[in-house]
This record gives structure tokens, C-alpha cells and sequence, in this order.
């Protein structure tokens, strides 16, 4: 049973509740606040995920030209621009930059990877609870910002585990440590992008990254066959 993802998708919802409706009583100024808070919290999160995993990494180039390839993959489909694109025209704020930095906080970090695996071949929960009440706080915080639109970031997460629970079993002798390294290095140097942005230091259209993420388990596909 996926009692973890459902509790991380729950808490979304309701920090995502809780923060939107602060908003209304937050001025300006206090949600300039919260916006820069979520920027650092985004770059620091990034930077702990790469220190973390870079040196555990096999590999050290590959992420370089999975980030390479994926990039301009990402940009020649505009992946940013419709996504903001949409988010935008159904939101009074700019949801398009909250919700971005929210999918890729929730959904690509080490947590929310190992967490369903763990869920599915081991009935262990642990990693997936934590998530959940980092996710909470997240969620409000950014909710209180950008609007209730973050709520959006819930559904996404519940395919995203969803999709890693079912498939843990079946590719458990796929799924290997060193696949596991690439793939979260890859997430915090998005993740820190994406901090940047909100911080309006450089905008790094974080999206567009997002395909990088599909070369690492291609590499070692073709590898294994090899």
C-alpha cells in the first residue's frame, strides 16, 4: 500500500491550504520575505544534495553531459515558457516560478526517490513520513507566497512516487546505487537552480533541465546491455 506517498500528497494539500490562506493577510513586504526565504531554502537544499552525492559519484562527467543534452533538449521544446506559460494565465501571481520550484523540491529530491523504493520493497515508510512534514512546511511557505495554486505540486507528486512505487519491483536489479547518485546530483543542481531564480540572481529556466534527468537510466540501460 502506498500509505507514505498518500501521506506526503496529504500534507502538500493542506500546508498548500494553510498557506494560501495567510496570504491574504501578509502585505507586501512580508511576501517579498517569504519568497527570498524559499530562494535560500531552494539554493541550500541544492547545495546539500550535490555535496552529498557528487562524491559518492562513479561517474563524474556524466552528469555534466546529461545536464548538456538535456538543457538544449528542454529549450528546444520550451519546456519553461509553456509551463510558466499556463501556470501564469490561471493565476493572479507568479504561480509559474512557485510551482516549478515546488514540483522539483517535492519530487526531485533523495527522499522522495529512495522513499517509494523503500516503501515498495520493504514496507518501510520512514523516508516517506519525513518527506511529508518537510513537504508541509514547504508547501506553506511557498502557498503563502504564490497563491493557492502550489496545491497543483500534489497530484504531480502522487504520479511521480506512484510511478517509482509500481516500477521499484520490477526494476529492482536496475535501479542500482550508482543510477540513484546520478539521478539526485542532477536534482540539487536543479534545485539550486531554481533558487536562483527565485531570487532573481539568474534566471536558469530550471524546466528546461528537466530532460537531463532521463539520460542517466538510459546510460546504464545501454550499459547493462553492452
Amino acid at each position: 500500500m502506498m500509505l507514505g506517498t498518500i501521506v506526503n500528497t496529504s500534507t502538500i494539500l493542506c500546508g498548500s491550504l494553510i498557506g494560501g490562506t495567510f496570504k491574504k493577510g501578509l502585505c507586501e513586504d512580508w511576501q517579498e520575505a517569504m519568497i527570498r526565504a524559499m530562494g535560500l531554502a531552494a539554493a541550500a537544499l541544492g547545495v546539500s544534495t550535490m555535496a552529498k552525492n557528487m562524491p559518492q559519484s562513479s561517474y563524474p562527467v556524466l552528469f555534466i553531459i546529461s545536464l548538456a543534452a538535456g538543457s538544449v533538449l528542454g529549450t528546444a521544446l520550451k519546456l519553461e515558457e509553456r509551463f510558466v506559460g499556463f501556470a501564469d494565465s490561471h493565476s493572479k501571481t507568479k504561480l509559474g516560478k512557485g510551482l516549478s520550484t515546488a514540483i522539483l523540491m517535492f519530487c526531485i529530491g533523495t527522499l522522495s526517490i529512495l522513499g517509494p523504493m523503500e516503501s515498495a520493497l520493504h514496507n518501510d515508510h520512514t523516508f516517506l513520513l519525513t518527506n511529508a512534514a518537510l513537504d508541509f512546511i514547504t508547501s506553506m511557505a511557498l502557498a503563502a507566497s504564490y497563491g493557492y495554486g502550489i496545491a497543483f505540486a500534489a497530484p504531480i507528486l502522487f504520479l511521480w512516487q506512484g510511478a517509482i512505487y509500481l516500477g521499484a519491483g520490477a526494476l529492482s536489479g536496475f535501479l542500482t546505487s550508482d543510477l540513484l547518485t546520478e539521478i539526485s546530483v542532477l536534482g540539487g543542481i536543479m534545485i539550486f537552480s531554481s533558487g536562483l531564480s527565485i531570487l532573481k540572481i539568474k534566471d536558469c529556466k530550471t524546466m528546461n533541465m528537466l530532460p537531463s534527468l532521463l539520460l542517466p537510466p538510459l546510460y546504464f540501460l545501454v550499459k547493462s546491455l553492452i
